[in-house]
């Protein structure tokens, strides 16, 4: 049982208190006093009626304000605070008296080292770790808060030396012994990388309103941090390799190089010697010798754009590499171990290679660990006029000018039209517009997009459900492929020789009008 007596500090008064403890036999196992006014008791549980006598003859002492009981005394509160921080680190922490040996040790440390507490307890630290004599150390008359490095089960720890010194009347501080903390060099240079990642940018620049994609960054920062091929799926222009950017960035291995190759832009031969190099006289006596980016990419992050295009041949040495980590060079019989992550993109349904023997099976499952596809800007509409803004204002910057305000109508106008380029189009249409922009204000006349090429579905989609389902279906789809080319409701109306309300109307029930 535990009691809380709130009281005046009058002397005299704590002794009162024990007096009545021991008129009723009670064996007081513990006291702490709070110099606010407090006092704390614990002793054995009492029986119901000794408890109802004991409360009112405490609450009659001169001084005492109330008393009632608590779960724990505030010495217990703090011991299980301290116990359950220290297990919940990762790091391992001892606790050592003035000669060096073990008090406390937290559960990383006990499993590091095979022990119980019970075990370890009064055991010198420097038995068990070796490269420090930390009893020398404490001994040594004044011992200074230090870092150094020790090896421990064949890993290099990052040792924190911390004395412990507690206040004294007469001689101000006593050594009472010090605080070990072993951090792993692995977990700090992790923790550094991560660190890093944020400096060099992850997703944080990644800017969406899309719910689509935000599920697509989160799914992203997710697999960022794993080392497996990650393949990356997508139109032209939708940010595959923006986004195979950031997931380097985000990773562990942010601090090393970013390389890049396109496959479908170069000759196979070409594509080989940039790939894995070559050696000195591969092509000649005078030929010096090239690293390819998978060398220059070691222990970072290579890109491979539009995988669906690499050659037969090159599927097959890369194949090797993803199997086994080494490559040869292009006229060189040595092998190269490498240590790279690689980030995969296509435009193109491998699946459909693979069926067409066009793309190696084995290379496509071996590619295909962890995947991302990512929606066209059709399907993310929501992210238009605010990508829109942003590269607007980027223009601005660049082209030294004052940045233009958008017209009313050409959100409307950007959200209207199917973006077949995607963000990549959206951005190029919008330099083109604000390089040649005389004015103040960006509008649809500014924005200079070729016709929607896309085909309308064949005559059987139509007619799906009944007739006046099919006029809206293909109604919409009329008024989503004209609205980009007549953006206001008098021109739209003019060219389908309509009334200007009737088109305000049904651009108001698609959807497609000013909202």
């Amino acid at each position: 049982m535990r009691l809380e007596v709130s009281c005046e500090d009058r002397l005299g008064l704590t002794r009162e208190l024990l007096d009545r403890l021991v008129e009723r036999n009670i064996d007081l196992r513990g006291i702490e006093i709070d110099t606010t006014g407090i006092i704390y008791l614990n002793f054995p549980e009492l029986d119901f009626a000794d408890f109802q006598h004991l409360m009112p003859e405490i609450r009659r002492i001169p001084g005492v304000y109330d008393v009632k009981t608590i779960p724990f005394m505030p010495s217990e509160r703090e011991h299980h605070e301290i116990r359950a921080l220290l297990k919940a680190l990762p790091d391992l922490i001892f606790s050592l008296d003035a000669r060096g040996r073990i008090n406390q040790a937290n559960q990383a440390a006990l499993s590091a080292l095979g022990s119980s507490l019970e075990e370890l307890k009064g055991a010198a630290l420097g038995h068990h770790i070796k490269g420090f004599a930390f009893s020398r150390w404490l001994e040594s008359g004044d011992p200074k808060a230090q870092t150094c490095k020790l090896g421990f089960a064949g890993e290099e720890y990052l040792a924190d030396l911390i004395p412990l010194y507690v206040p004294g009347e007469r001689e101000g501080q006593a050594l009472a012994g010090a605080v070990v903390v072993l951090k792993s060099a692995r977990r700090v240079g992790m923790h550094f990388n991560a660190l890093h990642a944020d400096e060099i940018g992850g997703f944080e620049h990644i800017q969406t309103q899309s719910n689509r994609m935000k599920q697509v960054l989160a799914e992203a920062a997710k697999l960022a941090m794993q080392d497996a091929p990650l393949l990356l799926m997508g139109e032209t222009g939708t940010g595959k390799e923006l986004l195979a950017r950031a997931c380097h960035g985000a990773s562990l291995r942010s601090s090393r190089p970013f390389m890049a190759l396109n496959c479908a832009a170069m000759p196979d031969n070409v594509a080989e010697s940039e790939l894995f190099g070559y050696a000195p006289g591969a092509f000649g006596n005078n030929t010096e010798g090239k690293r390819g980016v998978l060398d220059l990419a070691s222990g970072g992050t290579l890109m491979l754009d539009e995988i669906g295009d690499m050659s037969p041949h090159l599927q097959t040495k890369f194949l090797r590499v993803l199997q086994d980590g080494v490559f040869r060079r292009v006229g060189d019989e040595q092998e190269v171990q490498v240590n790279v992550r690689f980030i995969c993109t296509t435009q193109k349904n491998l699946l459909e290679l693979v069926g067409q023997g066009k793309f190696r099976e084995d290379l496509f499952y071996r590619l295909n660990v962890l995947s991302l596809t990512l929606p066209p800007l059709r399907e993310r509409k929501d992210d238009i006029v605010p990508l829109a803004q942003e590269f607007v204002a980027r223009f601005a910057t660049e082209l030294q000018r004052s940045r233009p305000r958008f017209s009313r109508n050409l959100g409307d106008y950007l959200q209207a039209y199917r973006w077949p380029g995607n963000v990549r189009q959206l951005r190029n249409s919008l330099y083109r517009a604000m390089t040649l922009l005389d004015g103040d204000e960006l509008g649809p006349e500014q924005i200079d997009l070729p016709a929607d090429s896309e085909p309308m579905p064949a005559i059987d989609e139509w007619f799906e459900g009944d007739l006046d389902e099919a006029v809206k279906r293909f109604e919409r789809r009329l008024l989503e492929r004209l609205y980009p080319q007549f953006p206001s409701t008098r021109q739209l109306a003019k060219r389908l020789g309509v009334s200007h309300t009737a088109i305000a109307n049904k651009l108001r029930e698609y959807g497609l009008g000013k909202k």
